[in-house]
């Protein structure tokens, strides 16, 4: 069973997530209206990461015998200056995220609950993972940003990934 606190930080969690998934899709939509779909197809692959994510938490308090508890999701920005603008607002978001995701953990340790803290350990790693993917893209764009040619290359590169939800843990 899980304690009442952390239960509540847990669904907090799981707004964050969706907020996150909101966001990003908020993003992909503005790539979309500057045409750069490869930064769209970027940000829309996020967006699926993230529900991934609001849907483990979600997962794991019903696990746990808790009770899933949805508040509404704040509306998120619609418009960035330019493509380097959005990707900044990313790092900052992922970096804000890491936060919470680091305030769970020492919650869990606070409330002696180890399987809270082994839980929380992959989306610690997943964080680390997160920011990296956003400073790579960052570099490039700092590089680029003289050679407004070079940005279609990149918005090319960008529209290979695909979302690929992580293997069950022991598999």
């Amino acid at each position: 069973m899980i304690g009442k606190k952390m239960e509540k930080a847990l669904n907090g969690q799981v707004n964050a997530e969706l907020y996150s998934a909101y966001l990003y899709l908020s993003m992909a939509a503005w790539f979309e209206s500057k045409n750069l779909s490869g930064f769209a197809n970027w940000m829309c692959v996020q967006f699926q990461e993230e529900q991934f994510h609001a849907m483990k938490f979600y997962d794991y308090i019903l696990e746990r015998g808790g009770t899933v508890t949805l508040t509404a999701i704040e509306a998120p920005q619609t418009a960035w200056n330019s493509p380097l603008d959005a990707m900044e607002a990313t790092l900052e978001h992922e970096q804000k995220v890491t936060g919470l995701i680091n305030d769970l953990v020492y919650l869990a340790r606070n409330e002696k609950d180890n399987a809270s803290e082994i839980f929380l350990q992959w989306f610690v790693t997943e964080q680390v993972e997160e920011e990296d993917n956003v400073n790579t893209i960052l570099g490039q764009l700092e590089w680029i940003k003289d050679h407004p040619q070079a940005l279609f290359g990149l918005n090319k590169e960008l529209g290979q990934r695909t979302f690929t939800p992580p293997a069950a843990e022991g598999d």
